[in-house]
């Protein structure tokens, strides 16, 4: 499991350094893709490969699957990190992200998030009120 934010940097290569805390998890192998509110994705090969099953479960004739299976795969790249867990973020995932050389990486379960640092403080800060007063209905059983 995924936990914990840390604050690597972006090497002028595009590349970023894993977490020491995510290696076991993510270093035999990833695959990073577009995330949600411009952040990367980023999953184990295998983690990878149950959402793609999942996701290919919803039907094609709706709309917003067609375009989340999109969005999702067409930036999909997978990486092999290097001798120093390092893994290269493609050009275009990078442009897409905003990524600059201060990353923010989050462990969000199943999966990490990559962030440009000043779209993540501002996300966390233009969230924080919401998850404060978020109520039970959202998470059944949470709390």
């Amino acid at each position: 499991m995924l936990l914990g934010t840390h604050t690597p940097k972006l090497d002028d290569k595009g590349r970023v350094i894993l977490p020491a805390k995510f290696r076991d998890d993510l270093g035999a192998g990833i695959v990073v893709t577009r995330g949600q509110e411009r952040c990367l994705y980023v999953f184990s090969a295998e983690e990878f490969e149950r959402t793609h099953e999942r996701i290919r479960e919803a039907p094609l004739t709706n709309k917003q699957a067609r375009d989340f299976l999109r969005m999702f795969l067409s930036g999909a790249s997978a990486e092999k990190p290097d001798s120093q867990n390092r893994i290269t973020i493609p050009p275009a995932l990078r442009a897409y992200a905003g990524l600059e050389r201060d990353l923010v990486v989050t462990g969000v379960g199943a999966h990490a998030e990559i962030w440009n640092a000043d779209a993540w403080n501002a996300y966390a800060e233009g969230n924080e009120d919401s998850y404060s007063e978020m109520e039970q209905e959202v998470i059944p059983g949470l709390f």
